[in-house]
């Protein structure tokens, strides 16, 4: 006997055989059992995953012989040849390939007609969104009163395309993607069934790549049988489905969390040696990083299907779940940016070094680096943040200043003053989106205990997430050396908030360069000498 593929061997039979879609089967066998039965049926969903199976079994529920009810005998000669493709009485078209009206009315004359052998003539229309709007319109007026004996079953995976005036006239039961709990749950049974060895994470591959869709499982399946040799090995599925390169994504992660750009670099290239689908790279990246945030959010919460958790709770410790939560934007943003690419590996590159720029302990190390350069001034702000108490009220009184220093140090620095503030963000070493909310405060109100700032309203959208606010509150907990409150609330500053003060300096540093290009020598002789004008928008800082 000449080979049958698995998506044909195991095709359902009966609604019990189904795998998934408990809600249609439910309504289906609930009507067969309760004679009440729609004339015409229109099974919507993806490819692979059901529909026409339905059908079929539906159409032998209603010609048994013994019968019509939601468990057809399997053994009467109406039954095999349902299931062997040669019923009379059911009539299967693809309608893609019938797309004429002419074809449709030929099909409808035969509707009055009683059935050959069975109990109805079933009319099977597959994809039938594929129908012109002339071949609707013929089908329009049978479909709402179609004679006692005929049933419609449609199928399609684009019901968006079919007419109103025809879903109206139909009992619509959409069929839903499958879960990969349930695909590889099949897989697990097919190959027990058929002799034939696997390893779990193999099938957990293919149960993914399946898309929700059992039939392309299936094909998957087969294809990796004859892959393998007569075994689905984990080795081999990868190898197949080309995401050998998979398996370092952990340690890409581990190179960003490194800062080290060069080493991200080259495990990108040594990747690129293997030809993987770049994009599919994507998905599996915003995936791991999916499973990082699972773990940091519910430690215990890794699957079996996941295969080795251990990189993931690797990560989960390596990264902060503000900056997981950050990565997943940037992936995420990076699939739409991805096909606009010069090519799909530097689209995926710069998608990484995103990530090592835009990481929080990157802007950190920038804040920290800046005033290493001017080391004076970096020197006179420390020695005034470590020694608070000799800046007394009174300047002119010694001995009150004697007194104040006998208070610890450290409440007294809380008590900062505005420009205080401005120099002790640098101090806290933050970064990302709780830099940013620093820099839109300012000190309201501190007792020792409770820190109470106010946050500029254009910044608010800064605090709609905990994890910034909390973030500070480290940091200040940290440079403090013990616990605190933290309040921020909404509202106009009184005084200029350091966002507003670098604002404010910028500006004043483009106009001074302004002015200095519209003074300079050279420009005046260019101005006079060719009637030119200086654009000032043309003007740009330059970092030194």
């Amino acid at each position: 006997m000449s080979y049958q593929v698995l998506a044909r061997k195991w095709r359902p039979r009966t609604f019990s055989e189904m795998v998934g879609q408990e809600h249609v089967v439910r309504a289906l066998s609930n009507a067969l059992d309760n004679d009440r039965l729609h004339h015409a049926y229109l099974f919507t969903g993806t490819r692979g995953v059901g529909k026409t199976t339905l059908a079929r079994i539906l159409a032998k529920s209603l010609n048994c012989e013994k019968g019509v009810s939601s468990t057809p005998c399997g053994e009467c000669s109406i039954c095999r040849e349902v299931d062997e493709g040669r019923f009379a009485d059911l009539l299967e078209v693809d309608a893609a390939s019938r797309t004429k009206v002419d074809q449709t009315r030929e099909l409808l004359e035969n509707v009055p007609f009683s059935p050959i052998r069975g109990r109805y003539k079933v009319y099977l229309i597959d994809e039938v969104h594929m129908f012109s709007d002339s071949s609707f319109n013929a089908l329009l007026k049978t479909l709402e009163e179609p004679p006692p004996h005929v049933k419609f079953l449609l199928a399609t995976t684009d019901p968006q395309k079919v007419p109103v005036t025809v879903l109206s006239r139909c009992l619509q039961l959409n069929l839903k993607r499958l879960p990969v709990e349930q695909i590889q749950g099949q897989f697990e049974h097919i190959l027990k069934a058929e002799g034939v060895e696997w390893e779990p994470a193999a099938l957990a591959l293919l149960a993914r790549a399946a898309d929700g869709s059992m039939r392309d499982g299936l094909s998957l399946l087969d294809q990796a049988i004859g892959f393998g040799g007569g075994a689905v090995r984990e080795a081999d599925v990868k190898a197949m489905l080309g995401i050998m390169a998979q398996d370092r994504l952990p340690l890409l992660m581990q190179a960003v969390a490194s800062g080290e750009a060069s080493k991200v670099l080259q495990l990108i290239a040594g990747m690129a040696e293997e030809a993987p689908d770049f994009s599919a790279l994507l998905r599996d990246l915003l995936l791991l990083l999916h499973r990082t945030a699972l773990v940091q959010s519910a430690p215990g919460i890794a699957a079996s299907s996941w295969g080795d958790t251990a990189p993931i709770e690797a990560l989960a410790q390596q990264f902060h779940p503000e900056e997981i939560q950050l990565f997943y934007e940037i992936a995420l943003r990076g699939q739409k940016d991805l096909p606009l690419a010069p090519d799909p590996r530097s689209g995926f590159e710069m998608i990484l070094l995103r990530m090592l720029v835009f990481r929080p302990e990157a802007g950190a190390n920038q804040e920290e680096t800046g005033p290493a350069e001017t080391p004076e001034p970096a020197r006179a702000a420390e020695d005034r943040q470590a020694s608070p108490p000799e800046r007394p009220s009174s300047p002119s009184a010694p001995e009150p200043a004697t007194q104040e220093a006998a208070p610890a140090p450290q409440p007294t620095t809380g008590k900062a003053s505005l420009e205080e503030w401005h120099r002790l963000l640098p101090e806290l070493k933050l970064g990302g989106i709780s830099a940013q909310l620093a820099a839109h405060c300012t000190v309201k109100s501190w007792d020792g205990r409770k820190l109470v700032l106010v946050l500029n309203p254009e910044g608010a959208a800064l605090n709609a997430s905990a994890m910034a606010a909390n973030r500070l509150r480290e940091s200040l907990e940290a440079w403090l050396g013990h616990s605190i409150g933290l309040e921020i609330e909404v509202g106009e500053n009184q005084a200029e908030t350091p966002a507003q003060k670098r604002a404010r300096e910028s500006r004043q540093r483009q106009a001074d360069a302004v002015q200095s290009m519209k003074d300079d020598p050279l420009v005046k002789a260019l101005e006079g000498g060719f009637d030119g004008e200086l654009i000032e928008e043309s003007v740009k800082l330059t970092n030194k």
